[in-house]
């Protein structure tokens, strides 16, 4: 595999020195660049032309949002995490779509950098080159590009719903929220249903309408016999 080159776009120097030290300690990567806001960050892309790009958020001159917009208007062929301090639940779904490779909030550790930096490397690996692609080949590439469970952004989520369903219990989503923020996997409605003390069909309900709410998403795990098992994620 070809060194992947990487362009830091973060204005604090602290930070800045950090991500270069856990960077470059990591072998298959080289740092290219440095840039301290998202003006200087798009020109720097368009001259070094990094694969990745490690990106803060919260920039003076123009914010990491508005850069990622830039970045999918001018169709610039690189890849973006997001290395940021920003922990609410709309922030973190306006970067998401618009299509970052990982969400990492600061303070972090270097095995937190490593892990997602093997997993960008195994994904472009397994891309370099592909042609045509089967329905096998792009689900296989999509779960590469999704980290382990326990790398996947915390965010300390509140429930903003002006008016419950009929039978809810506002304390007991809560729960059902809580439950699910401190696991580190994906739960079934069983498992939630131990916890908070109900049938299992009350928790699928508060599970579900969670789902709807786009607080939490659903993988569906088929076995070999019986009903696929729905198992709920923040």
């Amino acid at each position: 595999m070809d060194i992947i080159h990487v362009l830091l776009i973060e204005d604090d120097p602290m930070v800045r020195e950090v991500n270069r030290q856990f960077i470059e300690q990591i072998e298959g990567f080289s740092l290219v660049g440095y840039a301290g806001n998202g003006i200087e960050g798009i020109d720097k892309i368009k001259e070094l032309k990094p694969e990745l790009v490690f990106m803060d958020i919260f920039m003076p001159e123009q914010d990491g949002i508005i850069t990622l917009g830039k970045i999918r208007e001018e169709h610039l062929a690189v890849d973006v995490i997001a290395v940021t301090a920003a922990n609410d639940m709309p922030t973190v779904q306006r970067i998401l779509h618009l299509g970052v490779y990982d969400y990492i909030m600061k303070p972090f550790t270097f095995e937190r950098i490593e892990q997602t930096l093997k997993n960008y490397q195994a994904y472009k690996v397994k891309i370099t080159g592909m042609q045509d692609l089967t329905q096998h080949d792009v689900d296989h590439l999509m779960q590469q590009r999704i980290p382990e469970r326990t790398s996947a952004p915390q965010v300390n989520q509140t429930i903003e719903i002006d008016e419950l369903p009929k039978g809810f219990n506002r304390a007991t989503l809560d729960k059902v929220l809580a439950y699910i923020q401190g696991s580190k996997e994906a739960v079934s409605a069983e498992e939630v249903s131990t916890y908070i003390g109900t049938a299992r069909v009350t928790a699928r309900r508060y599970l579900d309408f969670l789902e709807k709410q786009n607080l939490l998403k659903v993988d569906i795990q088929y076995g070999s016999v019986g009903r696929p098992i729905h198992r709920y994620y923040i």
